[in-house]
């Protein structure tokens, strides 16, 4: 009788300090996102701290979409941050007189600015820029505009390859960019080494 006691009293002790089964539930799922591209660590596998995704792969996909949007226009904000300041003639006919940077959101007239933006936003979200149905997210190639890989992917492999290279090359650019942001309010200038960037080419206001 003792015996049996004592092998009761371990196996509720056992039991009371073993792993929720929902939380091995939620692993599970978790780690069946672990094989797609963007894990940055194999040991780490798909950081979700705030558990947004929850396994639901509708939800993973609209978010890695989201991702991959915001990537590319940061990407292009970069490139467009760094390049116009200090030199108007890469901007575009009209606007050589706007003030670069922060102080543009600032100064430039909301209808100057906000118009053209959302226009042209809007039309490519809904025309030119649509997510093929049933491909990865991210595959924009299901609107008016004949984008892909092209020559550049001739394998599996290599679409592999160039959608990581995409993902973390936005992932960098949107910390990139919010990087231009801090230091142009500290210093007054987006770059710490150099006062602007002289790219290699002319601009087209200087052709």
């Amino acid at each position: 009788m003792k015996t049996a006691a004592t092998l009761l009293a371990l196996v509720g002790t056992a039991a009371a300090f073993a792993p929720a089964q929902q939380a091995k539930t939620t692993t599970s799922l978790a780690a069946s996102f672990d094989d797609d591209i963007g894990i940055a660590s194999p040991a780490l596998g798909m950081w979700d701290p705030l558990d947004l995704v929850n396994g639901d792969e509708k939800k993973f996909n609209r978010l890695r979409q989201s991702e991959l949007k915001n990537g590319r226009v940061a990407m292009m904000a970069f490139l467009g941050y760094a390049t116009t300041w200090g030199n108007p003639e890469y901007r575009f006919p009209g606007c050589a007189d706007f003030p670069a940077g922060h102080k543009a959101v600032l100064e430039i007239p909301t209808a100057d600015l906000l118009i053209p933006i959302f226009a042209i936003c809007g039309v490519l979200e809904t025309v030119v820029f649509k997510q093929k149905e049933g491909s990865f997210p991210g595959d924009m190639s299901g609107g008016a505009a004949p984008v892909g890989f092209g020559w550049y992917a001739t394998s599996e492999a290599d679409k592999t390859k160039l959608r990581t290279q995409e993902l973390l090359n936005g992932r960098a650019a949107m910390m990139g960019w919010l990087t231009l942001l801090v230091h142009e309010q500290l210093d007054d200038k987006p770059f710490i080494f150099f006062d602007k960037i002289s790219p290699y080419f002319p601009g087209p206001l200087a052709i």
